[in-house]
């Protein structure tokens, strides 16, 4: 399956969807997205991870230019994401760094 990662922004969360294999050749992509989120200064920003199917490294690395580079009062949410995602997140102990939700609800 394609990679692809679609940004939307509104009462101050971006989300970002995200589908796919994220990997070296596709993180580019996903961080552009969270560029252009980043630079609007989100209370939350939300990746949405269900249609993920997998995470290398290079997707890793962008999580990590996220939690740098976003407003320190900001929490990111990674939702739903798929086991061989989460059991990445967890290896790397990126998971004590973030919310990790079943559903984004924005009351939250």
């Amino acid at each position: 399956m394609a990679f692809s990662a679609t940004l939307k922004i509104s009462n101050d969360v971006a989300k970002i969807t995200l589908s796919g294999e994220l990997d070296a050749m596709t993180a580019p992509i996903f961080k552009i997205e969270v560029e252009k989120a980043v630079a609007e200064h989100p209370k939350h920003l939300v990746l949405l991870m269900q249609d993920l199917e997998y995470m290398a490294s290079g997707g890793l690395r962008v999580l990590i230019f996220a939690k740098q580079t976003i407003d320190a009062a900001a929490d990111i949410y990674i939702v739903a994401p798929q086991e061989m995602v989460l059991e990445t997140l967890k290896k790397t102990g990126f998971d004590q760094s973030v919310l990790i939700v079943d559903e984004y609800v924005a009351s939250l």
